[in-house]
């Protein structure tokens, strides 16, 4: 069913660790030649495609909608090789099938981690190239000519010196007996006509009018709802808990009863959870119950001078440090962060002896498969997952810990059920970006530059569960990414203590990932060698990047737009940020200002961006201004906290997010590029504290290393 009726990678040692270590293959793209299309059938030469004899042409999407804007560029790069207008065709959500629908670079079918355009940017040109040339080589003989005097337009073959002209639908029959073409030529990027023009979303038109269905959205024939409340303390249980109140509300069906949860079942929401107000649930708080936030920032204070696994370690740091002490420390501290998407999570499920149906919004539709096989017990070919749209994903659902829990509770529910959970067990049960802390110790040349770099990561490791292989000899290389720094540095060592979050609390991943917690140390750490040398911080940047043209053109970009060398009044600063990841290359200012209560107030951030080769200018656009919204947000709010055994906080009163008012002008600049795609859903957000914390100190002389900013810190200061 349709979704809406609406008409050479240059890979990283990280990509490469990924991609080998779960495929051991490159881009693939599986062509289905067939001997003959029967009547009222589709020509489908690969899993992409499906072209009818009349109507529009079907485009399935292997990636997910979270409001990336993944669908309208994945369309674009199909429609450019097939040579369709985008008004020409309707989009489908692929079923979970890793087979076909896996990203060439992840080896799954995961959409995250600012992986998919580049992912798939060859394989759907391909896919939509060898498309067209079956469709030319079925017109040309039947015209009797060579290939090489057709060309496709707008969705028809056409004879170049000719008259004759064939729409696609009219040439499929003859289209699948076509040899599939071996080698598929590429058209070059100067004769792009879709891919690099602004394009408005496809998916836009339907969120805005209503229709467009996401996971909370799901409603199968039959179905009840159900509230939940999950045991608040990490590791704890379900102590027991009288279901007669909640079976007296009008409407309640059932009390399901899980070993970490209680759910009431409904003929509607409303009736659910009134039924779940009105229990009385005794919870076993487990061995976690005395776990406090003092006992886990102490055992990550301890951490920072303990035993730690090398991860990068060039010339020799010690010997510099002797030789061009004083050593300079700066030690910056992060907090639990939650993800906070708007869509809740929730889920749908329908448990039958010989099969399973789930209805989710899921950024891994392979592993949310496997997840309810594993709960049911049914083999994973039993299993059937309808993905929807994602009212936000950010990592959050990269875990399928909503699909265990609702697959648990349908199992004791006869017919499909709509697990959905509220702002407050969302946030008290999320896959948290744990605690990080940063050491970061340098020594400084008689130039005032850089000569030794060392920084110590303190941090749980979420690959080790989520994603082992990109793991290696112990140390999380996520956790470390951006640790290294991109700047030309002789002597440099970086290490990883890792530091569990307590048991049972589960850590995951965070737009941004890994640079979210080490650029702001970086940036921050070489702005405070910056104030030390007496050297503007703009140029002491310049002067260490001349290695790192991309970069360095961001950071010139993003500086002469924001007029980094104009004056500014008194109590205002500037703070820039350099941020390197995914294959794109950022760079952020941030101005502040103060007012006389010395409380700050962001006025303007001002972002470059090298991301290579621009899929649509829009959706860049758009992608580094929500980036930068959610790292604002975290920079000023973010901070989860623990008291015994349990988050404290529930909602947005206590967990708040940046409201619209607060949200300063973000001017997003491109630096024209013809490399490779980068990924763009993550650069966005880890600039954005240490630029904000580097403005505060220009406009105060004080430097903050503790997030999330505490205004009344910086008043105290």
């Amino acid at each position: 069913m349709s979704i809406f009726d609406r008409t050479n990678l240059s890979l990283s040692r990280r990509q490469l660790l990924i991609g080998a270590s779960l495929t051991g293959a490159g881009l693939v793209i599986s062509f289905r030649p067939q001997a003959a299309v029967a009547a009222g059938e589709p020509f489908s030469p690969n899993a992409f495609i499906r072209i009818p004899q009349e109507g529009k042409i079907t485009f399935v999407m292997p990636s997910v909608e979270m409001g990336q804007g993944i669908y309208t560029a994945v369309a674009m790069m199909l429609a450019e090789e097939l040579e369709v207008g985008l008004d020409q065709v309707v989009l489908e959500h692929a079923p979970a099938d890793p087979k076909q629908y896996a990203n060439p670079l992840l080896g799954d079918q995961i959409t995250g981690g600012s992986f998919a355009i580049r992912g798939v940017y060859e394989q759907m040109r391909k896919a939509g190239a060898a498309a067209r040339i079956m469709l030319i080589g079925a017109a040309a003989r039947d015209w009797g000519v060579s290939p090489d005097a057709c060309k496709a337009e707008a969705g028809h073959v056409v004879e170049t010196a000719g008259s004759r002209r064939a729409a696609y639908g009219s040439l499929i029959a003859a289209a699948a007996s076509e040899v599939v073409p071996q080698e598929v030529p590429l058209k070059p990027a100067s004769s792009y006509r879709v891919i690099g023009k602004p394009v408005h979303r496809l998916d836009s038109p339907e969120k805005v009018n209503g229709t467009a269905k996401f996971g909370i959205d799901a409603r199968p024939d039959g179905v009840s709802y159900a509230a939940i409340a999950i045991c608040p303390h990490f590791n704890g249980k379900l102590r027991s808990v009288d279901e007669a109140p909640a079976m007296a509300i009008k409407g309640v069906s059932q009390v399901v009863r899980i070993e970490e949860a209680v759910a009431v079942v409904a003929n509607n929401t409303g009736a659910a959870r009134k039924g779940l107000a009105a229990l009385s649930i005794e919870w076993d708080p487990g061995p976690s119950a005395s776990v406090s936030q003092a006992e886990l920032e102490h055992l990550m204070d301890a951490a920072i001078d303990g035993k730690a696994l090398p991860h990068v370690s060039e010339g020799d740091v010690a010997k510099a440090e002797a030789e061009h002490g004083p050593v300079h420390e700066f030690v910056y501290r992060m907090p639990i962060l939650t993800h906070s998407a708007m869509e809740p999570m929730n889920c749908t499920v329908h448990v039958r002896p010989d099969g399973c149906e789930v209805w989710v919004g899921t950024q891994i539709m392979s592993r949310a498969r496997q997840a309810a096989a594993d709960v049911t017990g049914l083999p994973v070919e039993k299993v059937v997952v309808h993905n929807h749209l994602l009212g936000g994903g950010f990592g959050r659902r990269l875990d399928v810990d909503g699909v265990i829990l609702a697959t648990k509770i349908a199992k004791q529910v006869k017919g499909p059920v709509k697990v959905t959970w509220s702002r407050e067990e969302d946030i008290r049960h999320d896959c948290y970006r744990y605690l990080n802390y940063s050491k970061v110790t340098a020594t400084l040349g008689a130039d005032g530059m850089p000569v030794s770099w060392r920084h110590r990561v303190i941090g749980p490791s979420v690959m080790a569960r989520w994603f082992p292989g990109f793991t290696k000899d112990g140390v999380d290389l996520d956790q470390m990414a951006g640790a290294e720094t991109p700047y030309a540095i002789e002597n440099r060592q970086t290490d990883f203590a890792r530091q569990e979050a307590p048991d049972g609390m589960l850590t995951g991943n965070w737009r941004g990932v890994g640079a979210t917690r080490n650029i702001p140390p970086v940036e921050c750490g070489i702005d405070e060698l910056a104030e030390l040398a007496g050297i503007d911080p703009l140029e002491y940047r310049r002067r260490l990047l001349q290695h790192k043209p991309r970069l360095l053109g961001a950071l010139d970009l993003a500086a002469e737009k924001a007029g980094w060398s104009t004056p500014l009044a008194k109590g205002r600063g500037r703070g820039i940020a350099v941020a390197e990841d995914f294959g794109s290359f950022a760079a952020m200012v941030a101005e502040v200002s103060l007012d006389g209560n010395g409380r700050f107030k962001t006025e303007r951030i001002v972002c470059a961006v090298d991301c290579g080769q621009v899929i649509n200018p829009d959706t860049v656009e758009a992608q580094i201004q929500s980036g930068v919204v959610y790292g604002l947000s975290a920079a000023l709010y973010g901070r989860i906290t623990v008291e015994n055994g349990a988050v404290v906080e529930g909602n947005f009163d206590d967990a708040p997010v940046l409201r619209i008012h607060e949200t300063p002008p973000i001017e997003v600049h491109i630096v024209p590029s013809a490399e490779a795609p980068g990924g763009i859903g993550e650069v966005g957000t880890p600039g954005v504290a240490p630029a904000l914390l580097n403005a505060i100190f220009m406009a105060t002389g004080k430097r903050l290393r503790t997030l999330p900013i505490d205004q009344g810190d910086l008043r105290r200061v």
